[in-house]
């Protein structure tokens, strides 16, 4: 996946600047940002930027005063999760009942769950608010103690390291369909399936959503932790392979993005169940009609 690195010089820069400015270009196609001392440096999928909204954005920004200016270039083929890789990363707790961590940081205090992540190239150790919020959600909704959650079949849309697949058959879901249009984040959710003795409950694709028009309408959880115009875009593929009843969560998103996600799962027959908030990311499940 090639990805542009777009430089942002703010004047004056303020941290105010700074998160209105990443909140409103998710609109152009942007994933993620990172501060600078004169701004932001904003990254985005070649294929998915839109630039012609980014100027909007810019030409309508709200902060009175705050001149805007940028910089486009290609974005080096890197590994993205190198200190990761160099460093590792402290244990995370989630919901005092799972802990994520990777191999050479191993929790002092052990909860009932545990995954570990090697995260090598791919997004998606559980540092992230999104990642730990749709894994909240899981624990939610899946108990690895609830036999009825042994038949649950699941669907991890753009799995990075596939940590919510992992998380979901921990669980006590029965198997996970997972895919992404990254080959190495395809290959780290193997490896990583591996690590934590799920591999064989795990069926892992190299794609997109269009990766379901071949598939039955079989599944009973269906999470998605991308951005928010790839999930408006594939959410009506999600519905068509949903079960009624069946639940879709959905994270990647600033909370002012709601609106709009909520908005386009109610067109496809599905009700919101319950909303998480961290910092100003979100998170949503819905339902989808039983009698659909």
């Amino acid at each position: 996946m090639k990805y542009f690195e777009v430089t942002f010089t703010l004047s004056p820069c303020t941290q105010d600047a700074r998160d209105l400015l990443s909140a409103m270009s998710g609109e152009a196609g942007f994933e993620t940002f990172e501060d600078t001392a004169n701004g932001l440096t904003g990254y985005v999928q070649q294929q998915l930027f839109n630039r012609q909204e980014l100027d909007n954005i810019i030409a309508v920004f709200p902060i009175e005063g705050v001149d805007i200016r940028y910089k486009i270039e290609e974005a080096e083929d890197r590994d993205w999760n190198a200190e990761w890789e160099e460093e590792g990363f402290d244990p995370i707790v989630v919901s005092g009942q799972l802990t994520i961590h990777d191999g050479r940081h191993l929790p002092a205090v052990p909860t009932p769950l545990s995954i570990e992540i090697d995260a090598r190239m791919a997004f998606g150790t559980g540092t992230h608010q999104t990642t730990r919020m749709v894994c909240a959600t899981l624990l939610d909704i899946l108990r690895a103690s609830d036999t009825a959650s042994t038949a649950k079949n699941v669907l991890d849309c753009g799995c990075g390291t596939g940590i919510l697949s992992i998380c979901a058959l921990k669980l006590g879901a029965g198997h996970c369909t997972a895919y992404d249009i990254d080959q190495w984040s395809v290959d780290n959710t193997r490896h990583n399936s591996i690590i934590n003795q799920v591999e064989e409950q795990m069926t892992i694709l190299h794609g997109d959503a269009t990766l379901l028009d071949n598939m039955e309408p079989c599944f009973d959880i269906v999470m998605a932790n991308i951005n928010r115009n790839i999930l408006l875009n594939d959410m009506p593929r999600f519905a068509d392979k949903m079960q009624p009843g069946a639940t879709l969560i959905v994270s990647g998103f600033y909370q002012a993005d709601i609106p709009l996600l909520q908005q386009k799962a109610e067109s496809l027959g599905m009700i919101l169940t319950g909303t998480r908030s961290d910092d100003d990311w979100a998170c949503l499940t819905f339902k989808k009609n039983i009698t659909q």
